[in-house]
């Protein structure tokens, strides 16, 4: 009787483990798949999410990558508004300030640039941004960011009320180490599985650990 028990619950434990291991690999099936297309089309602003600075001011690789690849989609006609997010908020060397003014020096007028900074997570990223814009009765983004980071970084929009068209800065994940880029997709599935037990319910504090793992520094990957 207790032999059937435990075998009974080993078979209930092994079910649940495998179907963990589905649904992370889906995820990262999804990870990948909205890094390979550009879902780019009209909508009410582009938004670029924030990355580093270097210490002198100038936008770091991915940042840079990412302002002139918005820049490219806003001459293309794609959105009258290019929406700069990351960093201290009216910090003039903030990612989205850094990012606002290389998007000027690209041809964008200033009035159709805007700053929406105080954020340091994708999260507060998609927070400040979204606020900003259903204020102003917009819905609709392209979101441009490195292309392993946007389904996470489309989740956090959606989950603010905006609907989103990601649009990664290279669709050729083929030119991403594959070492590094297995590691970036297990880090984004961790993110997004953090975001799924925290829409369940579970505390903050439950999920914290996972959190911070995916938004330490320790955890930022510079790719174009």
């Amino acid at each position: 009787m207790v032999r059937r028990s435990v075998r009974g619950l080993l078979t209930i434990v092994g079910l649940l483990l495998i179907a963990a291991v589905l649904t992370f690999l889906y995820i990262g099936w999804r990870i990948n798949y909205t890094g390979t297309h550009d879902m780019a089309k009209r909508a009410d602003a582009i938004v670029i999410l924030g990355a580093r600075v270097e210490p002198d001011g100038q936008p770091g690789p991915d940042l840079r990558v990412r302002t002139l690849h918005a820049v490219s989609l806003f001459q293309r006609g794609l959105a009258p508004y290019v929406i700069c997010t990351g960093g201290y908020r009216d910090d003039r060397l903030s990612a989205a300030s850094v990012a606002c003014r290389l998007a000027m020096s690209q041809g964008v007028p200033a009035d159709k640039v805007i700053v929406a900074d105080g954020s340091m997570t994708t999260r507060e990223d998609a927070i400040s941004a979204s606020e900003l814009m259903l204020d102003r009765g917009w819905n609709t983004a392209v979101v441009v960011s490195h292309p392993l980071h946007l389904e996470r970084a489309r989740l956090l929009f959606e989950a603010q009320g905006i609907s989103v068209y990601p649009s990664p800065t290279n669709t050729d994940l083929m030119t991403i180490p594959w070492r590094t880029r297995a590691w970036l997709t297990a880090r984004e599935a961790v993110g997004i599985v953090s975001i799924g037990l925290e829409e369940l319910g579970l505390p903050a504090g439950w999920t914290h650990l996972l959190s911070r793992w995916v938004y330490s520094p320790d955890a930022t990957v510079e790719l174009n």
